[in-house]
C-alpha cells in the first residue's frame, strides 16, 4: 500500500516511486495511484511532472528549476532531493506532456475540481521567474483542454497570475452581469466557504499546497470587492 498517514507527502512519495519497476517511466505510476488517499500523492506528483515538462516549453531546462515549486509547496530543505527526483523522472521520461495530461485527467476524472487547483497551481509555476512564455501559454491552454476544461476557465485562472490580464469579477464568481446583488453576494459567500484552504485540504488537496488555495480565496474576495463597489458605489 502506498499511503501512510504518518508519513510526510516526501516520504510517501519516495515510497511510491519504489513501485516502479527498472525502465518504467513516472507516467505508469498514475495508474496505480487511484485510491483517495493516494491521490494526494498523485497530485503532487501530477503536478511536478507536468511541471519538468512544461519546463521545455520555453527552452529553459536547468536543475535549478525545481525551486519554483516553492512557490507552491511548502518543501523542507531535507526532502528537497525527494521532489528533485520527481522533477528528474519527469523531465527523461520518453512520454510526452499530453500522455501525462490525459492520464491525471483520467486519475482525477470524477474530480473537476482537483483538475482545476492542477491547472492553476501549473500557470502559477510558470509566473514563478516573473515571465509568462508564449510557449508556456500553448501548452497550458493544450494541458487544460486535455483536462476536459472550457476555455473561459483557463483564461480565468490566467488571468489571476499573468500581469495585465485583469479577470473578469462576475466570471470569476460565476455569476451573470445582470445577477441580482443578492444571489452575488449568496454566490460569493458559498465559494469563500467551499475554497477556504482547510475545505480545500478536506477534500483532498495536499497540505503542502495552501498557497494554490490561498491565491484562489484571495482572488474571490477581490471580485466581491469590485462588484460591491460597482453596485454600491460609496456615497458622494
Amino acid at each position: 500500500m502506498l499511503y501512510n498517514g504518518l508519513m510526510s507527502i516526501w516520504t510517501r512519495i519516495s515510497e511510491a516511486l519504489k513501485v516502479l519497476t527498472s525502465g518504467e517511466g513516472l507516467s505508469s505510476l498514475f495508474d496505480r495511484l487511484t485510491t483517495p488517499p493516494e491521490r494526494s500523492i498523485g497530485f503532487t506528483i501530477a503536478i511536478i511532472g507536468l511541471g519538468a515538462k512544461m519546463a521545455k516549453a520555453d527552452g529553459q531546462v536547468t536543475r535549478e528549476e525545481v525551486l519554483v515549486f516553492r512557490q507552491i509547496f511548502q518543501i523542507p530543505p531535507d526532502d528537497e532531493k525527494r521532489a528533485a527526483k520527481v522533477f528528474d523522472l519527469a523531465r527523461q521520461d520518453v512520454a510526452g506532456f499530453e500522455a501525462y495530461a490525459s492520464k491525471i485527467a483520467n486519475l482525477f476524472k470524477d474530480d473537476r475540481d482537483m483538475l482545476i487547483d492542477l491547472l492553476e497551481g501549473l500557470i502559477h509555476i510558470a509566473m514563478a521567474d516573473g515571465h509568462y512564455h508564449p510557449k508556456e501559454d500553448e501548452f497550458l491552454a493544450r494541458v487544460a483542454d486535455l483536462f476536459g476544461l472550457e476555455h473561459r476557465v483557463f483564461m480565468c485562472l490566467r488571468a489571476r497570475h499573468v500581469p495585465g490580464m485583469v479577470p473578469d469579477p462576475y466570471s470569476v464568481l460565476g455569476v451573470a452581469h445582470n445577477a441580482s446583488f443578492d444571489e452575488i453576494r449568496s454566490r460569493w459567500r458559498q465559494l469563500v466557504k467551499e475554497n477556504h484552504p482547510d475545505a480545500m485540504i478536506a477534500r483532498g488537496l495536499p497540505e503542502e499546497a495552501v498557497q494554490i488555495a490561498t491565491n484562489r480565496l484571495a482572488t474571490i474576495n477581490d471580485a466581491w470587492e469590485n462588484v460591491r463597489a460597482e453596485r454600491q458605489p460609496e456615497p458622494a
